[in-house]
C-alpha cells in the first residue's frame, strides 16, 4: 500500500504562514530544493485544499517558477507529473493538468486511492491534513524546519492531534533548515 505523506516547510514554532499569510522566510535555497526534489521524486499524487492548491498552481501556469534556477524547473517538473486531487467546496474550477476536483475529503476514498496507488500520495495544505489525521489516515510526517520563530500564524498541526512518531530521518543543511521525516505510529 502507498503511504500518505504530510510535507511541509515550517518555522521551529510550528507555522507554515505568519499572521500575515506571509512563508516567505521558508524558502529553502538550492541546496535543500535539490534534496526536496529527490524526496518528491515518489509522490504520485498530491492531495490538497484549495489554498494550497492556489499556491501551487504556478508551477504549471507561471514560467517564472521554473525559471528562477535548476531546482525550481526540477521541481515544476515533478509537480506537473503527479496527478493533483483537490478538496474544496468553494473553488468552482481547477486550471492544471492531471488534477481533479472532489467537493468532499472522504477518508474511505482516500484510503481506496491509497490501496490502489502505485506510487505514494503527498499532503500539503494545514486544514485537509488535519481532516486527514483525524482519520488516522497519514503515515508518514516530512518536516523541512526552517531556522525562524514567527510567533503565530497558520499552524503545521491541527489542535488535539496526539501522535506517536518514530524518527526515520534527518538531515541539516547549510543554510540552517534541518529535515526530519517521520513514521506515525498506528
Amino acid at each position: 500500500m502507498s503511504k500518505l505523506i504530510y510535507t511541509f516547510l515550517a518555522s521551529l514554532d510550528g507555522y507554515i504562514a505568519d499572521e500575515s499569510g506571509d512563508f516567505g522566510w521558508a524558502y529553502p535555497g538550492e541546496e535543500v530544493l535539490d534534496f526536496i526534489n529527490i524526496s518528491e521524486r515518489d509522490v504520485g499524487t498530491y492531495l490538497y485544499g484549495r489554498t494550497m492548491y492556489e499556491m501551487m498552481i504556478g508551477w504549471e501556469t507561471d514560467p517564472e517558477y521554473a525559471a528562477a534556477s535548476e531546482g525550481n524547473a526540477a521541481f515544476a517538473r515533478i509537480w506537473q507529473a503527479a496527478d493533483k486531487i483537490v478538496f474544496s467546496h468553494t473553488l468552482e474550477a481547477v486550471s492544471t493538468k492531471r488534477t481533479r476536483l472532489e467537493r468532499d475529503f472522504d477518508p474511505d476514498r482516500v484510503r481506496d486511492i491509497k490501496a490502489s496507488a502505485g506510487h505514494d500520495l503527498g499532503i500539503s495544505g494545514a486544514d485537509v491534513a488535519a481532516s486527514a489525521w483525524s482519520a488516522q489516515l497519514i503515515d508518514e510526517v516530512q518536516i523541512y524546519v526552517a531556522p525562524m520563530l514567527v510567533g503565530g500564524g497558520k499552524r503545521m498541526f491541527p489542535d488535539g492531534v496526539h501522535q506517536a512518531l518514530q524518527l526515520l530521518d534527518e538531515r541539516r543543511f547549510d543554510n540552517g533548515m534541518v529535515f526530519l521525516r517521520y513514521a506515525v505510529e498506528h
